[in-house]
């Protein structure tokens, strides 16, 4: 039987995020410098004698992230949402592009839609299953990031314009 892992539960969202990482697992424990084993027992969701620490979990995510994984911060927005709590990746000015304020506000609106759209479905036959469940806090993650890009964009155009 296959098991469904899913993407709002940090430990199956960390041992998505560790098997994208490139060559795998074993790659990421070479990284790490621990044994293959080790790493796998603590990252398999099955196994309940073994867990990561803090600070293995916040290595593998920014090994991940560094490595270009897809979705690298996966793992941490699981855990906050679990909390009632949300986050999204602060900007930094360098990543900022030049396009217009108006572009990013059009952006946020059309991520807030994909929220919007996201839940309809989910409430068209009165239920939402825990696969909707994620595809919607995932829109909502998305939703946050547009915003904090927003947010972004506008202190540093106020700081420019300050000076």
């Amino acid at each position: 039987m296959t098991r469904k892992y899913l993407d709002m539960n940090q430990h199956d969202a960390l041992y998505k995020v560790a098997r994208n990482y490139p060559g795998g697992i074993e790659a990421l424990a070479q990284s790490m410098e621990i044994s293959v084993n080790v790493l796998r027992n603590k990252l398999a969701p099955t196994i309940a004698s073994h867990y990561p620490s803090f600070e293995e979990v916040s290595a593998i995510v920014e090994l991940c992230h560094r490595a270009g994984v897809a979705e690298a911060h996966l793992p941490l927005h699981a855990l906050l949402t679990r909390h009632g709590m949300a986050a999204f990746v602060v900007p930094q000015p360098e990543q900022i592009g030049s396009d217009d304020l108006s572009q990013t506000v059009c952006r946020v609106m059309s991520q807030v839609g994909a929220v919007a759209e996201a839940v309809s479905n989910a409430l068209m036959d009165g239920k939402v299953t825990a696969a909707e469940a994620d595809l919607i806090e995932r829109e909502f993650q998305g939703a946050l990031s547009a915003l904090g890009e927003w947010r972004a964009r506008l202190r540093i155009k106020a700081q420019a314009e300050g000076k």
